[in-house]
């Protein structure tokens, strides 16, 4: 596997003035990285701004020569009104474009991250039939202009493992994938390893992450996961995520792609992204020797 690092690991800098996004590729670059994924690009809110920052990233990607694999956007394609599922859908697609200009082969977006009180909106379930139609509109315009699209285990209405199986079932559609992200099944109290086992077969790309359990008294510490654990981001490898066995089964189901790094911690930004980055390599030249 290739090992590649997101944007949103620099997320640190980017907040205190440190670190532009464009500043980021070069950094990629420099701590030697494979690629470079980047997630809501500059100017959301302006898609012209939106489009003109996206050319500035491909151009310096170029001129450093590292390639911007993916583009990950927020998402919620579950609406009562059809009219604003259709506006939903349509920014999405316009979101696909924004992925091409990066030059990027990859856009994940959410399909969900909250309940409703009434109606479909009661239950992922309920909602799911709408959500695949919607999800299935946005991987077939993405499927025109080249790019494959996803959805990651995030939000925690779409994270469990079996959720987003059926997500995947129900989209039923060969551009369309899941990112499976290692460290994200914490969040709904599930044991990653086997939770990367159940949607391994269907990952097209994947997120390295991991977190340490918290005291559970301490508010001013991370954050609760759905089962009431405190958990907060920590450098890869050093936290109770099984990064070594998730890596293990990814490689056991056959998957090839790219591995990117999302730092969360409160370390140092650069130094938590370069152990973690130190401790994925180990463990794949383990698991490389293991096979010989």
């Amino acid at each position: 596997m290739k090992i590649s690092v997101s944007s949103y690991s620099f997320m640190q800098y980017i907040r205190a003035g440190k670190m532009t996004q464009l500043d980021t590729i070069a950094k990629a670059k420099e701590m030697g990285f494979d690629a470079i994924e980047f997630i809501d690009i500059d100017g959301k809110e302006d898609y012209a701004l939106q489009v003109e920052n996206a050319q500035k990233l491909r151009k310096e990607a170029e001129r450093v020569g590292i390639p911007i694999i993916a583009y990950a956007i927020s998402g919620h394609l579950y609406r009562d009104d059809p009219a604003e599922a259709e506006a939903e859908v349509e920014r999405l697609c316009r979101q696909v474009d924004i992925a091409k200009l990066l030059g990027a082969d990859l856009m994940r977006h959410d399909v969900c991250t909250s309940l409703g009180k009434s109606g479909c909106a009661r239950s992922f379930d309920l909602m799911l039939p709408t959500i695949a139609e919607n999800t299935r509109k946005v991987t077939a315009y993405a499927q025109t202009v080249g790019v494959r699209t996803c959805t990651e285990n995030h939000g925690r209405i779409a994270q469990d493992s079996d959720r987003v199986e059926r997500l995947f079932n129900a989209v039923a559609h060969d551009n369309y994938g899941l990112l499976v992200d290692m460290g994200n099944f914490a969040v709904v109290d599930e044991d990653s390893a086997l939770a990367v086992s159940r949607v391994a077969p269907y990952a097209v790309h994947a997120h390295a992450k991991d977190f340490q359990l918290c005291d559970e008294q301490d508010t001013s510490r991370g954050f609760m996961t759905r089962g009431g654990r405190r958990i907060e981001g920590c450098v890869i490898g050093e936290g109770f995520v099984a990064v070594r066995r998730c890596l293990a089964v990814l490689q056991q189901a056959g998957y090839d792609g790219y591995l990117s790094i999302e730092y969360e911690g409160k370390e140092d930004c650069i130094d938590g992204i370069t152990r973690g980055l130190g401790n994925l390599r180990r463990f794949l030249k383990e698991l490389e020797i293991g096979k010989a």
